[in-house]
This record gives structure tokens, C-alpha cells and sequence, in this order.
């Protein structure tokens, strides 16, 4: 597919526009009513994707950074939850901070999020060994010790957390798996101490879990976050998630979802999320590029047969994605069988995977 120079640049402004001068993006504009206004530590991890995908490296180690300084803000916390086990949410490290001064905020809103923890950890080790350096003084060395020893502190393997999407604590393969993904790629940085057992407890509890996404939930779009399994595993996690989530509009994030559901009895008509398809297009696109051949037939919701690439497919889900965009911007969501998106527009994550994926299927 041939890219558009000014499409690109369109939807890099876009989550431009919601830095903060202290380098932390804004989930969504500062002007919204729903709470997007706040910067998330999972969606930083996300939107910053994109700059990293264009090798904008300033703007990169400057959210890095600016990551960092929350640890180091709420360090004494942090010990305390590693020395003590925390047994009350608000002694979890929490989701959401204010992008100038970095205090928590302290109302109740799903804090218990394991899951981003680990995406910090795994990000700042991948970085770190593509010569990326982030960590440059003692402290921050010392706070990534600290992320490390407090997943211990909580069994994370089995500790039921509020997971990607904020809802009831559960324990979530999703959250499982990113802090396996995190505590694996930091372990080879050698900046950390790292006890034997620690990614062990986490892989045999995934091998127990998968492939749900937890007790409750059969499949779940969170599952697409941190691969850690076999391909042959992967893969059927996504196929299971197309089969039951693909929509028109974007990818349920579960089977009676109620989050933003068009229907009275908040059962039937779940939110289609939009960065359900740059997501998969790039998934794809990865596997286009490992493999030469075919992928495995794929079911089609009318249970017919067909047979396409990875490449055909990741190709598919960004065309797809291109059908998302709403007056320039990528929406979180659109209500179900509609034209209308919610008003976290833009959101800053579906953006920077609508940029990932767009940059990857030029190569």
C-alpha cells in the first residue's frame, strides 16, 4: 500500500496535540468530560508507539522520562507495597496521573492494573538493548529494582487485578502475560537483580490460563497486548478473537461488554473498539514478515473457508482501519452497528497503532 505523507503526518499531529510539556500524553483532549483528560502509564506505553516507529528518539526518551519521574515521585509508596504486600487498592501502584505534577489520582477507577507495570518494564528493556538509553542515573536504575521486587511482593501470577480494561479484579492472562513479557526483557538488560522463580510462577500460571483471557472471559481483545506463547498458540488466540469479537466498525473487547453498549439491557449491542484492526494488521504484518507461507485456513463468521497470507490480511485490517477515522481522527469506539463514535476522539492509543501499522505495511 502506498503511504500518504500528509495521512501520516495528519495522525502524528493528532497525538501530538495531546502531549503535555512534561513529555506524558493525555489519553484524549484536554477538553473532554469523561475523565480522558489524564494520562494513563498503559496508554503512554501505547502512544508512544508511534514515535518510536518513526524514530523520533527525543520525543521517545522524553515520555521515557517523564515515566520514570512518576516512580521516582511515588518511590517511597512503591517499597512500601514491596515490603508489605498491599492488601487495599490504593496501595497498588495506580493507572492514572496528573501530566504536570504526577500525583495519583485517588478516586476509585480500577487501579489494581498489573498490566502496565509490566508494559513499562518490557518497553524500557526493549529500548535499552536497541541502544536506547533511558536508564542513566542511579535512581532510575534503582526504581526498576523496586517495579521488579514489587511484582514479587503481589504474586502478580495470580493476583486478581482490574486488568486492561479497568473492570472487576479477575485474574487476567493478559496481565499475566505482559508482566512476563516486562520482567523477560528487562532480565537481559542486566540492570536488575531478577529471582530464579519469578518469570516461572508467571509462564505455568499462563499455561493454566490460556486461552482465556480469565475465569469469566473466553476471549478478550487484551489478549492481543504481550506475546509470550508459541505461534501456533497465537494464532489461536486471534482466530478465536475474530471469530467471536470482529465487527464492522472495530473489535468488541469481549462478549457483553457494557462499556459505552448501545442496548438498554447492556447485553447484545457491545462498543466496536477502533484500534482493534491497526492492532491486527500489525500482528499480521509480523507474521508476513517471520513467514513466506500461508497461514492456516481461517473461518469466516459464516463458518465458509478461506485461505489468505498474512501479508493479504494485515492489508485487510488497515484498510479496515482507514474506515475508523471520523473527521480525521481515530475515535476510541463507535456504538454498536453505527456511524457514531464516543467522545474520547481522538484517543491517543488507536492513533499511534493507526501509525504503526501504516508505517509497517509500506515495508
Amino acid at each position: 500500500m502506498q503511504i500518504s505523507e500528509d495521512i501520516l503526518e495528519k495522525h502524528l499531529d493528532n497525538i501530538r496535540a495531546l502531549q503535555a510539556p512534561s513529555g506524558l500524553f493525555l489519553a484524549s483532549r484536554s477538553d473532554v468530560s469523561t475523565g480522558y483528560n489524564k494520562a494513563w502509564l498503559r496508554d503512554n506505553f501505547y502512544t508512544c508507539l508511534a514515535f518510536e516507529e518513526v524514530e523520533d528518539w527525543e520525543t521517545v526518551k522524553k515520555v521515557w522520562k517523564a515515566m520514570l519521574q512518576i516512580f521516582v515521585k511515588h518511590k517511597n509508596k512503591i517499597s512500601w507495597a514491596v515490603k508489605n504486600k498491599p492488601y487495599h487498592t490504593f496501595q497498588y501502584i495506580h493507572a492514572r496521573y496528573n501530566p504536570e505534577t504526577f500525583e495519583e489520582f485517588w478516586e476509585e477507577w480500577g487501579n489494581k492494573q498489573n498490566d502496565a507495570v509490566g508494559a513499562i518494564l518490557f518497553k524500557i528493556g526493549d529500548l535499552e538493548q536497541k541502544g536506547i538509553k533511558i536508564i542513566e542515573t542511579e535512581e532510575e536504575k534503582e526504581v526498576l529494582q523496586i517495579l521488579v521486587d514489587y511484582l514479587k511482593s503481589i504474586e502478580y501470577w495470580h493476583d486478581s487485578d482490574n486488568g486492561v480494561w479497568e473492570e472487576y479484579e479477575e485474574v487476567h492472562a493478559s496481565s499475566v502475560g505482559a508482566c512476563v513479557a516486562g520482567l523477560k526483557s528487562i532480565a537481559k538488560t542486566g540492570l536488575v537483580e531478577m529471582p530464579s522463580h519469578l518469570i516461572e510462577k508467571g509462564e505455568e500460571a499462563l499455561q493454566k490460563l490460556l486461552p482465556r483471557e480469565s475465569k469469566s472471559k473466553f476471549t478478550d481483545l487484551a489478549l492481543l497486548s504481550f506475546n509470550v506463547v508459541s505461534e501456533r498458540e497465537a494464532r489461536d488466540i486471534v482466530r478465536h478473537l475474530e471469530y467471536h469479537l470482529k465487527r464492522d466498525r472495530g473489535v468488541i473487547r469481549y462478549k457483553n461488554d457494557r462499556y459505552y453498549n448501545k442496548n438498554e439491557d447492556e447485553v447484545s449491542e457491545e462498543a466496536e473498539w477502533c484500534f482493534g484492526f491497526p492492532w491486527l494488521s500489525i500482528i499480521y504484518g509480523k507474521w508476513a514478515q517471520e513467514i513466506t507461507h500461508p497461514n492456516p485456513s481461517l473461518t469466516t463468521r459464516e463458518g465458509q473457508e478461506e485461505t489468505k497470507t498474512d501479508f493479504e490480511k494485515a492489508q485487510e485490517y488497515l484498510e479496515k482501519s482507514f474506515g475508523t477515522i471520523y473527521k480525521d481522527k481515530i475515535p476510541e469506539l463507535y456504538y454498536s452497528d453505527s456511524n457514531k463514535p464516543n467522545d474520547n476522539t481522538p484517543l491517543g492509543w488507536a492513533e499511534s497503532l493507526f501509525v504503526v501499522a501504516l508505517l509497517r505495511a509500506g515495508k
